[in-house]
Order: structure tokens, then sequence, then C-alpha cells
């Protein structure tokens, strides 16, 4: 999970609760979402909210929702978060946004009326002279507030409401940039279409942990992501992907693995790497922070009929990342 860092030569700012805003921070330029991912679409998004603030002398702040609102009000059917708060945190600062407020989601909060929403918390909280949204977008109990309600009390409060339209979508795909795109080609394992609508590679990071040395009997030792790793993980299967280390900032080429060993009768599923190149003897990465940037997919999940079959297909594994890497 690598930290928020600075986007586009500005410092941004991290306020994890409302009450963190100073007094002097000033009228601002708001957008609001739950940015899961940070697609290009919501790059879009933000990035004119900043070039929109710029212009008008005010403070670009986008507010994300933590947790993600359907965990709150429909446990049971809530999407799979595609990034953890810090990966999501570290792309959203890349789009050249002054401030992100983390709030909080909560029944109490999801209770405010459109109005109260939009005169006590944007207006009277956060000084907002602009809202800069989607044309799709709710908000305020029962999720009533639309654009037109928006507009109707901006004008009450001299707020300039501006409507960003969608981007375009990944080749290969049918719709627009979207989280729920994002997952549908992730849980596919289609890693190369998600990073075209994300714009990078899709990551998944957590603590390396002790597995059962399979992967070193077999000659080739592996990195194991621990219970705490963030972000979606995609299909089962054996993909090209670039592995960092909290420990070490260069990157490093690997075949990440993710499947349930079904050779060897495994029911957990595991995120697993293979450095290329890299004896794991040479660094100490237990307990550090792995990050997986998954490149392409290379093959499903297979069950071998014995051992030998095993390690010639995983030196295969390893020439086609190669390949792919180059």
């Amino acid at each position: 999970m690598r930290p928020a860092t600075p986007g586009k030569g500005r410092e941004v700012e991290v306020l994890w609760d409302i009450d963190q805003i100073p007094p002097d921070f000033g009228h601002t330029a708001v957008t609001l979402g739950n940015f899961d991912g940070v697609h290009r679409g919501h790059q879009a998004v933000l990035g004119q909210l900043a070039e929109l603030a710029r212009a008008r002398g005010l403070r670009s702040l986008a507010i994300t929702f933590d947790p993600h609102p359907r965990s709150v009000h429909a446990p049971d059917s809530a999407p799979e978060q595609i990034t953890g708060l810090t990966e999501r945190l570290a792309r959203m600062s890349e789009t050249g946004i002054d401030a992100v407020l983390v709030q909080r989601y909560s029944l109490d909060f999801a209770d405010q009326t459109a109005e109260d929403f939009v005169n006590d918390y944007l207006v009277g909280r956060l000084r907002a002279k602009l809202i800069a949204v989607g044309r799709d977008v709710r908000f305020g109990r029962g999720n009533h507030g639309t654009i037109e309600t928006l507009k109707r009390l901006g004008a009450d409060n001299g707020l300039e409401i501006v409507t960003i339209d969608d981007v375009g979508h990944a080749p290969d795909t049918t719709g627009r940039d979207s989280s729920t795109l994002v997952r549908e080609l992730l849980a596919e394992g289609r890693v190369d279409a998600a990073a075209e609508v994300l714009g990078s590679p899709h990551t998944v990071a957590g603590t390396v942990v002790h597995g059962d040395a399979r992967g070193r009997e077999l000659g080739f030792p592996t990195a194991n992501l621990g219970e705490d790793s963030e972000g979606m993980v995609p299909a089962d299967g054996v993909y090209a992907g670039i592995a960092h280390f909290d420990s070490d900032p260069e990157g490093y080429p690997a075949a990440i693995s993710v499947g349930t060993n079904p050779t060897f009768d495994g029911v957990c599923r595991r995120v697993e790497a293979y450095v290329l190149d890299k004896e794991f003897a040479d660094f100490d990465v237990y307990g550090s922070t792995m990050s997986l940037e998954f490149v392409k997919l290379i093959r499903g999940q297979i069950t071998f009929d014995g051992m030998e079959d095993l390690i010639a297909q995983m030196h295969e594994d390893v020439s086609e990342v190669r390949s792919v890497l180059s």
C-alpha cells in the first residue's frame, strides 16, 4: 500500500473529520463520491474540479465515503472494494486536488435531508462556492436529492453547480468507465482491460506472511499476502505483474499466483508472488508490506496430476511472465 503522494506538484491534505477543517481553510470547490478504484472517470471529475477551483481562487476538496454506503444500508449486497482506502487516497492525490475529506458514513449521516446536506454540510461547514458532480448524482435521505435538487438549492445559496460528463470506456468493453465495469473485468481475470479503465495496473496490497514453504521446496519461493490485504483479488490464475515492498523502493517483475492450490487439495484462497531474478534470502520481506500490480493473466488455475507436471508448468509460466514484462 503506497502512501498518498502529492499530485501534480500540489500538497494534498487528507482530513479525517469535518471538524479538522481549519477556520482559515477558505472557500471551496467540492465534489463527492465513493471513488472506488479512482478510475479514469473519477480522475476526469477530480482533475476538472482542480482546474475549476484554481480558476476561481478556491480550494478543491473531494469528499470520499468510508465505509462504502452500500455496506451500511445493505451489507449483504455490498460490492467488493476495488481498492483499499490507502490506495484510494494515493490515487486521488495524483489528480491535482488540494484536499480529501474522508467522511465516515453512517445511518445518522445518511439521514440528512437533501436540503440539510447542501445548506448545513456543504455551504455551512465546507464553505462551498462550487459543486462539481456527474449528472446522475444522488444525495440526502433516501437518495432523494438529484442534480435538479442541487441546482435549485444552489441558486438559493449562491452556489455554482457544474456537471461533468462521463469519459469513454476501455477497448473491448461496453459502457462508461465505472467501478462496476472494473469489478466485472477483475472477476474475469482481464486485468489488462481493467488497467485501461483505471489508468494504471490494478493493485492488491498487504502484509507478507509465512506460507507453507511449498514454493521454496519446488524451487519457486513466494511471498504470501496475509488476510489483511486490501484491494479486490482478481480471478484465480497466474499473472504477470510487478511486486513492490516497503522495505525496498524498487519494483520487481513477478509471477503472481491466485487460487487455492488444488494440486495439494488446498481450500484457502491465496495470493502469492514469485519474484523473478531475486533470491528471497537476499532481503527480508516477512512482516513488510507488499504491493502487487497485476499486468496480464497468463493462464487460469490448473490441477496437476504430479509434481513433475507442476514444476514444468511453473517454468513455462515464468518464461511467459518474463516475455510479457519485457
